[in-house]
């Protein structure tokens, strides 16, 4: 008993030996028959939470790489319906939106619904559109897509948008030059 908990730092080592050994019996046992049998109970709890612990761990290991894969997925999942709503209010098939095109899509209450399900405001087209596009009247797919994705989510990251928007809009007319 001795050579496994007479000091400190035996007992310690002993202890961090049977936890990620999974050789306890063998450390258990002589406490139990050398020393005083209650220590049966002693260990039946500390085994038991030691390996519920290590369960739970493992656990949620997996279940945060679940939940990360399906948050990649839905990901996925909107810049494809987003793609599929650029391809449907692309009319002219030139790869690039125009303000009008724009508009007519979101006429449809499926797209606008889907959009405000994204948490993009759709009840103004003409200021979404300007939020969306770069100054040449035009929205081609990865502005489409990347603006999408970056407003999408409160009216407080659109309204965010919308200002930096106005702000570099301001610093053109006064002619300043970005640092």
């Amino acid at each position: 008993v001795y050579r496994y908990y007479g000091t400190p730092g035996r007992s310690l080592y002993s202890f961090f030996e049977l936890t990620f050994s999974g050789g306890w019996p063998n450390y258990a046992r002589k406490l139990v028959e050398d020393v005083n049998a209650l220590f049966a109970m002693f260990w039946a709890v500390y085994v038991s939470c030691v390996i519920f612990a290590m369960t739970r761990i493992i656990s949620a290991l997996f279940l945060k790489e679940t939940l990360q894969t399906a948050a990649d997925d839905a990901e996925k999942q909107t810049q494809k319906k987003l793609a599929n709503v650029f391809s449907a209010a692309d009319t002219s098939g030139d790869g690039k939106i125009t303000l009008e095109e724009f508009q007519h899509i979101l006429k449809e209450n499926q797209v606008k619904s889907y959009l405000e399900k994204l948490g993009l405001e759709a009840d103004d087209p003409v200021q979404l559109f300007k939020l969306m596009d770069d100054g040449d009247g035009q929205l081609s797919n990865e502005e489409f897509l990347e603006n999408a994705a970056k407003m999408k989510g409160g009216a407080k990251s659109q309204d965010m948008k919308s200002m930096m928007r106005d702000m570099k809009s301001m610093m053109n007319k006064l002619d300043v030059k970005e640092a």
